[in-house]
């Protein structure tokens, strides 16, 4: 009987280097394949950014520039009485957006521009004063204001950019420097028919919400929005408010899109 022949060893050897070199080949095209993936990826998303954050230069750019435009419309003498301190020329602003509603001074901050108004609380979020498309937006009144002399809430918001225009430097009020500074109190707000200015009583960060954005008072009476917003203020500036009065709310969000600042103010005089 003859006996088995057995598979030499060095063929053994070879076969089992060569499944062993196969797999590394596999591994490594795979290895290759994600890396590719991988770098595909990250250059999608760095030409993207890329696109965003020049965007974002050129929408700035763009605002600041009309601003540098609409400060011709606007004169300010060297008299200490606020109301004879600014000429505004509206139809010169209307000239450029014909939803302008009035200009707005807030000291202490860089908020010094007109406010315009659209039929809903959206436009000028992504529209600029010249109604272009722009991210930084433009600060708006509220809708549902009428600025016919019956609004007991005017509401104004704009955006808090991060390279400090529109409502950014609104962040300011939040800091000791600012509500200790008697210079700050007065807010400037003037339209067509009134030359007003507001005493601040409340500043606070706050959840979204919105109750401090109503100008009807059918869901709670005037009484306790005042009230309740006079609570809310970080700084007790000894301002005695009540269902009398009118008042100015301007709100931007805080660094985060879950927190609102807010200013409030009485009107003083028009």
């Amino acid at each position: 009987m003859r006996p088995k022949r057995r598979k030499q060893p060095v063929f053994r050897d070879v076969e089992e280097q060569y499944k062993k070199e196969k797999s590394k080949k596999i591994k490594l095209k795979a290895a290759d394949t994600f890396l590719m993936i991988v770098f595909i990826i990250c250059l999608i998303v760095a030409v993207y950014s890329g696109k965003e954050i020049i965007k974002w230069h050129l929408n700035n750019k763009e605002n600041a520039e009309i601003i540098e435009a609409v400060s011709s419309k606007v004169s300010i003498s060297a008299v200490e009485d606020e109301k004879a301190k600014y000429q505004i020329d509206f139809n010169g602003l209307k000239e450029i957006n014909n939803d302008t509603v009035g200009w707005l001074k807030v000291y202490g901050t860089n908020v010094e521009f007109p406010v315009v108004q659209s039929a809903d609380n959206s436009y000028y979020l992504t529209h600029n004063f010249e109604k272009r498309n722009n991210a930084a937006g433009w600060a708006f009144a509220d809708y549902r204001n009428r600025f016919d002399g019956t609004d007991k809430n005017i509401v104004i918001y704009g955006h808090n950019r991060r390279d400090g225009s529109m409502f950014a430097s609104l962040k300011n009020i939040l800091t000791p420097e600012w509500y200790t500074n008697d210079e700050n109190r007065i807010v400037v707000f003037i339209t067509e028919n009134n030359y007003s200015l507001y005493e601040v009583y409340s500043i606070y960060e706050i959840e979204e919400e919105e109750y401090y954005i109503l100008t009807d008072f059918d869901v709670i009476s005037y009484s306790d929005f005042i009230k309740r917003s006079v609570s809310k203020s970080i700084y007790d500036f000894g301002i005695d408010v009540n269902e009398n009065d009118r008042i100015l709310t301007l709100s931007t969000c805080a660094n985060n899109s879950k927190y609102r600042i807010v200013l409030q103010a009485k009107k003083i005089s028009e």
